[in-house]
């Protein structure tokens, strides 16, 4: 950032001559600046209370009364607060110091020289874009905390997941929504925090909303932010997650949870850009890319006439589907090394890797938890293991069967039956051991899965 650059930034305009005030305004408009502007302490303390702003210009003396301290007072409250300049004719040596012991960011006097103004408001607007980025920052760093991060945390070499990592990497710098489906547990938090770190917003918040579980005025409060006295327990005014996103990006996860009529209320901010907070009627401009999840079919349901097909539509500019885990197996071994370096890291051990018994049947098991479930597993496997190997015996039951080094149940004796019968008595108690699991049961018997589908099919199993 040179210390030329105009950052466009939200200014609130506080002083009682009107004129001027205006001639302030319309000076840093030109410069791409975006003002309100208000003319007495409790319009502007109004304002502060209901949305932020990057900068605030304030006179001192407001009829005969310095208005401005208060003003600076009140936009102190504010996270992170904005920086202040006051405007006065009355620049008293004595009330310079109190205004910059109060916190002030600079001084001004009147009559103004409007490029030194510019100027002044311009190196605060940097100062207040390096420490919300710095802010952002430190947010990013605790939430991936030493763990990958960006598209470099999707993990996978499997063909289905390169597709998914391009076709994202391609949408990432553009503000066209992104739909992310899949199963639960397939990794789309980590697709939607890669596209944000790969976008142009990336020096901006990136907010999470986990839509499900949430009755739909509590849900409404959430994404739009609540004024003070709006309901029983609205003790201040609260911003909601559109607003903490502006400039950013705002993940919807779980969108196909979301009630009916609250879909028509977020339909309405996206087509708008701007959000009404409960108990207000004035809107709040925002400047939000949304990206949404969902592990359910979006398509059928509006078909079904349980989502808003118009929503729809709006969310899906672009989809990406997740694999499930079954379908990159591939990928496995790669996930299991690097959950396993994680856990043993967390847990102070030193291991070296799995016994090949305990990776094959990691291999073969369907992972309906997909790779949620596989980390679970390994760090399971990590705190149980007492050597520098995991071993099968440290194995959830579901995924590792009873041994079938002794005679399945009914099959002790099978002298007398036919080699189909015996066939279809394998096939069936080995299907019983694996509770259904085909493709367990594939790796067990030493067949492929098509050819045990067939064989089930044939003898009606």
């Amino acid at each position: 950032m040179s210390d030329t650059e105009i950052i466009p930034s939200t200014i609130l305009i506080v002083d009682d001559e009107q004129e001027h005030a205006q001639v302030m305004c319309e000076a840093l408009q030109r410069q791409g600046h975006k003002c309100d502007v208000v003319f007495s302490l409790p319009e502007a303390r109004q304002k502060l209370d209901r949305r932020k702003y990057d900068l605030v210009v304030t006179d001192l003396m407001m009829e005969g009364r310095k208005d401005g301290l208060e003003v600076l007072a009140a936009a102190k409250k504010q996270t992170p607060p904005p920086p202040v300049i006051l405007v006065t004719a009355h620049g008293a040596v004595r009330t310079y110091k109190e205004a910059m012991q109060l916190g002030a960011f600079d001084f001004i006097e009147k009559p103004l020289d409007l490029e030194d103004f510019r100027a002044q408001v311009n190196r605060a607007a940097r100062q207040a874009a390096l420490l919300k980025q710095n802010q952002v920052l430190q947010e990013q760093l605790s939430e991936v905390s030493g763990e990958r991060a960006g598209f470099d945390a999707i993990i996978g070499t499997s063909q289905a997941m390169q597709s998914v990592i391009r076709t994202a990497r391609q949408v990432a710098q553009s503000d066209i929504p992104v739909l992310i489906l899949g199963e639960s547990g397939t990794g789309k938090e980590l697709v939607a925090r890669a596209i944000h770190q790969a976008s142009k917003r990336r020096k901006n918040r990136l907010v999470i909303l986990n839509c499900a579980g949430f009755a739909p005025t509590i849900l409404e409060d959430e994404l739009f932010g609540h004024v003070k006295g709006a309901f029983t327990d609205a003790r201040t005014d609260r911003e909601g997650r559109f607003e903490h996103a502006d400039g950013g990006t705002l993940f919807l996860d779980e969108i196909g949870d979301m009630p009916a009529d609250m879909q028509a209320k977020l339909l309405r901010a996206l087509e708008y850009g701007e959000v009404v907070r409960l108990g207000s009627n004035d809107p709040i401009q925002v400047d939000v890319r949304i990206v949404s999840a969902t592990n359910k079919n979006l398509l059928q349901m509006t078909q079904e006439k349980t989502f808003r097909e118009d929503l729809y539509y709006r969310l899906n500019g672009i989809s990406l589907m997740i694999p499930p885990l079954r379908e990159r197996r591939e990928d496995i071994p790669l996930l299991i090394h690097y959950f396993l370096q994680q856990a043993a890291e967390r847990s102070g051990r030193e291991i070296d890797g799995l016994e090949p018994d305990a990776q094959q049947y990691l291999m073969s098991y369907g992972w309906p938890g997909n790779v949620r479930e596989l980390r679970k597993v390994i760090e399971r496997m990590v705190v149980l293991s007492s050597g520098n190997k995991l071993t099968a015996d440290s194995l959830p039951p579901e995924i590792k069967p009873a041994t079938l080094t002794e005679p399945i149940g009914g099959m002790g004796n099978l002298f007398g039956i036919s080699l189909e019968q015996a066939e279809v008595e394998l096939i069936r108690n080995t299907l019983k051991h694996t509770n259904g699991n085909r493709e367990q049961t594939a790796k067990i018997l030493g067949i492929g899965e098509r050819t045990l589908y067939r064989k089930i099919k044939d003898y009606n199993l």
